[in-house]
């Protein structure tokens, strides 16, 4: 006689286990912690077996007798349910390691262990955030280019075309990491190059013209902010690092017997050493600068504490507060400043300038040809840079210096 809902439903608990048969080999087991259990009996390959369906009333009993129902057949088949359910079960188990989400946070964390920069990861989890609810409970090995291309193409929607490049970037990456796991066998991104919009390149603000160099350099000596803050713009001309370098740049780098500062390849965007020639007005800042932050680990330290350096928006902020909007000077833009006036010169070897600057040459050829410093060049350059902009400041006439370039490359 088959089970009703009434019967299970004033089944009570008992200090042991019992069943309750159904039909056809289904039974309910009550358990003595009061759940119960779907139960079905068969017998595979002259063994006897037992099959488990879940609890009722989760699993009712129209849905307990249909899963009978179908095991049945399986079994008629010559098929174990047992051990089909079993293999299932660690198939979804392996699916859900191999997820993309799964393998994506490998590979975070492998970027994390080789310390990468902390905007670099936080760029990365941003743009991964992006991609999981879409992609990232799926089997890495079964996205197509078009789950993909889905992906790329919600950041581009809302105009956002640089991002949907870095995103097809990093999406590519992360497929290259299952590939060299043997979780993948190709990257489906890389057949979505042509797809995107390119994004138009976006330059940042800056002076280019020597009577708006002394201009601003004026405005500058004329700052009335903090201290710190105004040491921080009378250095960036001279400098022309990048605004992240100067402003996480330590005492410990600094090498004022030598006159060098240097910056490790882990604090630079290429991931190159970098050395920066300190000419004599650099110093002499510097030392004013050691009186009010040489006690501490940064030159420029954050305002609210010690332990962290000063905020990216600072020199930013303080040419805004001189008068300069966003569309005619940015920090990033004495780096133009300085590259536009030093060709002009045309006194220096345009490879000097460029590895001043930091820049590693986008030709591969090229870079395996050009791999000296010229450093004896660019601590000349930086002097005459330096005595160059105190001349603009003051309004002074410039001449054009009458020595020749060097042709000559130095480690």
């Amino acid at each position: 006689m088959s089970l009703t809902h009434i019967q299970i439903s004033n089944a009570k608990p008992m200090e042991k286990a019992y069943k309750m048969a159904d039909s056809e080999a289904l039974y309910l087991v009550v358990q003595p912690n009061g759940s119960k259990l779907w139960r079905m009996n068969y017998r595979h390959l002259g063994r006897q077996k037992t099959l488990y369906f879940g609890s009722w009333p989760e699993v009712g009993i129209a849905d307990a007798r249909g899963l009978r129902d179908a095991a049945r057949k399986k079994v008629a088949g010559g098929i174990d349910p047992a051990a089909e359910k079993r293999v299932a079960r660690i198939t979804r188990k392996i699916a859900a390691d191999n997820s993309f989400k799964a393998i994506a946070e490998e590979w975070t964390a492998k970027n994390e262990r080789e310390e990468r920069s902390p905007v670099t990861l936080r760029k990365i989890r941003w743009l991964l955030g992006i991609a999981n609810p879409m992609i990232g409970n799926r089997p890495i090995s079964e996205i197509t280019p078009q789950e993909a291309l889905a992906v790329l193409r919600k950041v581009e929607a809302t105009g956002r075309y640089e991002s949907a490049r870095r995103m097809r970037s990093v999406l590519s990456r992360v497929f290259r990491y299952a590939i060299a796991t043997a979780r993948m066998d190709r990257d489906v991104a890389a057949d979505l190059r042509g797809a995107l919009t390119t994004p138009k390149v976006k330059h940042h603000a800056a002076v280019t013209t020597p009577k708006d160099a002394g201009a601003l350099l004026r405005a500058i000596d004329g700052y009335a902010g903090h201290e710190i803050t105004a040491i921080a713009l009378r250095l960036s001309p001279h400098l022309f690092v990048r605004p992240g370098e100067l402003r996480k740049a330590e005492w410990k780098e600094i090498e004022t017997e030598t006159a060098i500062w240097s910056l490790s390849a882990e604090k630079m965007k290429m991931r190159r050493p970098h050395r920066v020639p300190l000419s004599r007005q650099v110093l002499s800042i510097l030392e004013e600068l050691h009186a009010l932050t040489g006690h501490g680990q940064y030159l420029f330290p954050s305002f609210r504490t010690p332990l962290r350096c000063m905020s990216e928006n600072t020199v930013s902020a303080a040419l805004r507060r001189l008068g300069y909007s966003r569309d005619e000077m940015t920090a990033h833009g004495f780096r133009a400043t300085a590259a536009t006036l030093l060709n002009e010169m045309g006194i220096w070897n345009p490879d000097a300038i460029e590895r001043q600057l930091a820049h590693l040459d986008t030709s591969m050829v090229r870079r395996t040809y050009t791999r000296g410093e010229y450093w004896e060049e660019r601590v000349r350059m930086m002097q005459h840079w330096s005595d160059y902009l105190d001349q603009l400041r003051d309004g002074a006439q410039i001449l054009r210096p009458e020595f020749r370039r060097s042709s000559g490359s130095s480690s």
